[in-house]
């Protein structure tokens, strides 16, 4: 039985990876989570059924993110079906790493548009109804390259730390409408985006980092929704990394 109300949670880019850790960790406290995906229909498909076979309630969605009239059929759906958005977790996000004097106009506008207009979207269209409803929690996953800068990443710094006053701004418009919005820098993850990083990287990370070690999807994702959970946090940034800000 799960420990609270069961909630209608949003995850976007949940079909593998951090975010698919994180619609199974919401999935298996009993919460109703909505499976976002953009190309992997049969991962989604997996993760939803995943959550189903131990009791949950999931529903799978396909919307580009970047895009406003996908975002809103996502919440509309999301509301029709359930009622509510109790949560939403903006998490899908990509990295196209180049050195900015060699960085293309494409690179710059993709990791853009996904990391940083797509939460404004989903931000925009689920304050509407948690305004309605007086309440919500919005979660968004930064990182540590938003806060510390990294070279070849200049679109996705620029991303992340947007993304970090995006939450700030939207915790100080919404909170008398008792919506939080917190942000989480998850640190490096073992994950197929975690991959395309070169090893030098990685090794690098690793070095700086006080436990000599990458972060855990599993444990990210907990605290995510363990943080959800909280009534009177907002306009945070939690750094789940061991590398000293």
């Amino acid at each position: 039985m799960p420990a609270h109300a069961s909630r209608a949670v949003i995850v976007t880019g949940a079909s593998r990876g951090l975010g698919k850790a994180i619609a199974l960790r919401f999935g298996r406290a009993g919460d109703r989570v909505v499976v976002n995906y953009r190309e992997r229909e049969e991962d989604a498909l997996a993760v939803a059924e995943s959550i189903r076979a131990k009791g949950g309630e999931a529903a799978v969605f396909q919307a580009d993110v970047r895009n406003t009239s996908e975002v809103e059929a996502m919440v509309g759906d999301t509301l029709r079906r359930w009622g509510a958005v109790q949560v939403l977790v903006n998490n899908a996000g990509i990295i196209r790493d180049a050195l900015a004097i060699r960085m293309s106009d494409c690179e710059w506008d993709d990791v853009l548009d996904t990391n940083l207009r797509a939460p404004f979207l989903c931000v925009r269209a689920v304050s509407r109804v948690m305004m309605r409803q007086r309440s919500g929690h919005i979660i968004s996953v930064s990182s540590i390259s938003g806060v510390q800068g990294r070279e070849g990443q200049s679109n996705y710094a620029a991303s992340k730390a947007g993304l970090i006053g995006l939450t700030k701004a939207a915790a100080m418009e919404l909170g008398r409408f008792n919506i939080k919005a917190n942000a989480v820098l998850p640190g490096y993850l073992p994950t197929h985006m975690g991959a395309s990083v070169h090893d030098k990287v990685m090794r690098r990370i690793i070095d700086q980092s006080a436990l000599g070690r990458t972060s855990d999807p599993d444990e990210v994702a907990e605290f995510i929704y363990r943080l959800s959970l909280m009534s009177n946090v907002s306009g945070q940034v939690f750094n789940l990394d061991s590398r000293i800000i």
